[in-house]
């Protein structure tokens, strides 16, 4: 595996899509990676990953913590909407992702979420930020 950020993002991914709760507020297909900004709402966009490679473990493993940065997005009518969505993906995420094909959770931090105005009033959108923080491992 050379990017471990990018198992862990599916592995998030697997986990929300798997959800109940979820994807009753968001259809799977906006569950994705991309742009910040959605085309289609509301929706759960994953933002660029960031890796620290922490070193070598036993048994030819490597470790790394992992940061990944959700954004949450409906219409701002719809504020209750996007705080749903967020308190769903919480709990999905809550104990780590599930199924993590490729990698081993190591440590998990308790996702952490921020919710934000708009810039462009224009667009009458909530959007709320969450990140997550992992330490994983995976064989070479």
């Amino acid at each position: 595996m050379l990017d471990p950020a990018l198992a862990f993002q599916t592995a998030v991914r697997a986990s929300l899509v798997a959800s109940p709760s979820v994807v009753a507020l968001v259809l799977p297909d906006n569950i994705r990676a991309g742009g910040t900004r959605p085309d289609r709402l509301p929706s759960v966009i994953f933002a660029d990953a960031q890796t620290e490679f922490l070193g070598c473990a036993a048994g030819s493993q490597r470790l790394a913590r992992v940061f990944l940065t959700l954004h949450v997005w409906a219409q701002e009518d719809g504020a209750d909407v996007a705080r749903q969505i967020g308190a769903a993906v919480y709990q999905a995420l809550e104990f780590g992702p599930a199924g993590a094909a490729g990698i081993m959770v190591d440590e998990w931090q308790h996702p952490r979420l921020v919710w934000l105005r708009d810039p462009k009033p224009e667009l009458s959108l909530t959007h709320g930020v969450m990140t997550l923080e992992a330490v994983v491992r995976w064989r070479v």
